[in-house]
C-alpha cells in the first residue's frame, strides 16, 4: 500500500481499505500499517484482533495509543468498546485481546 504524497499542499493520501491484512507474530491480531517513519519508530495502523484472540503480557519502547473502531478490546484493567481511547507509558507491561473481536487504530509514538 503505497500513500499518494502530494508535496506541494503537504497533505499525503493513503486507502487503507484496498490494502491487505497483515498477520503478525500474535495469533488472532492482524495489522493494515497506515504510517510508518523509519528515522524515529514512529507509527499508525490499524489492527484486528479475531474473537477470543489474546497476547501475554508484553512491553513497548515507545508510547502506544489505541482507539477502538468497532468491538471489544481489553487488557489487564479495563475493556474497552467503540469510540473509547486507552494510552499506554513507554514500558508499560499489558497483554491485549479481545472477547468478541474488534478493529482499533494503533499510534506509537517516541
Amino acid at each position: 500500500m503505497k500513500a499518494i504524497d502530494r508535496q506541494q499542499t503537504g497533505t499525503a493520501f493513503l486507502d487503507p481499505g484496498a490494502a491487505e491484512w497483515q498477520d503478525t507474530d500474535a495469533p488472532g491480531f492482524r495489522i493494515k500499517p497506515i504510517f510508518t517513519d523509519s528515522r524515529t519508530g514512529e507509527s499508525t495502523a490499524l489492527m484486528q484482533i479475531a474473537p477470543g484472540a489474546y497476547s501475554p503480557p508484553h512491553a513497548h519502547d515507545q508510547l502506544e495509543e489505541i482507539y477502538v473502531l468497532d468491538g471489544d478490546f481489553h487488557d489487564d484493567e479495563y475493556t474497552y468498546t467503540k469510540g473509547q481511547y486507552c494510552q499506554r507509558a513507554i514500558g508499560a507491561v499489558h497483554s491485549a485481546g479481545s472477547e468478541n473481536g474488534c478493529t482499533v487504530l494503533l499510534v506509537y509514538r517516541g
